[in-house]
């Protein structure tokens, strides 16, 4: 411990000095604490139903999709716009899902290689992977 001297006293560091416990009621030491009982809240869940699922695309399987049905390559914003009149996936109100969608695709190509199901064919454009 830390000590610094003041005058003709010691005092200790307050950094390093251990807090003091004081006990008012020594009553309430001896009785057992009452647990409360656990209160079951039943929360929904996600939908699992598979009818839900096969509606419900993420923008990259969406992109993929409108990829291997074009056959050629799409910008971003291209891919956007056919995911949406197909009816794929639609921007939940993003100002910008066109770029959200570009660095995703970008990522996914970085993350998995070969594996990944876009290739960047030119600038800015992307085909699917064969």
């Amino acid at each position: 411990m830390a000590t610094k001297k003041v005058g003709a006293k010691t005092t200790a560091n307050k950094r390093t000095a251990k807090p003091r416990i004081k006990v008012v009621d020594d009553s309430a030491i001896d009785q057992p604490v009452a647990t409360p009982a656990p209160v079951a809240h039943a929360k929904p869940g996600p939908d699992t139903s598979s009818e839900t699922n096969a509606k419900q695309l993420s923008a990259l399987d969406a992109a993929a999709r409108v990829l291997r049905e074009s056959g050629e390559p799409l910008n971003s914003k291209q891919m956007i716009e056919a995911m949406s009149a197909k009816g794929y996936w639609t921007s939940p109100g993003g100002k910008t899902p066109h770029a959200t969608l570009f660095s995703a695709i970008l990522r996914e190509i970085n993350t998995k290689g070969h594996e990944a199901r876009f290739v960047k064919s030119e600038r800015g454009k992307f085909t699917a992977a064969m």
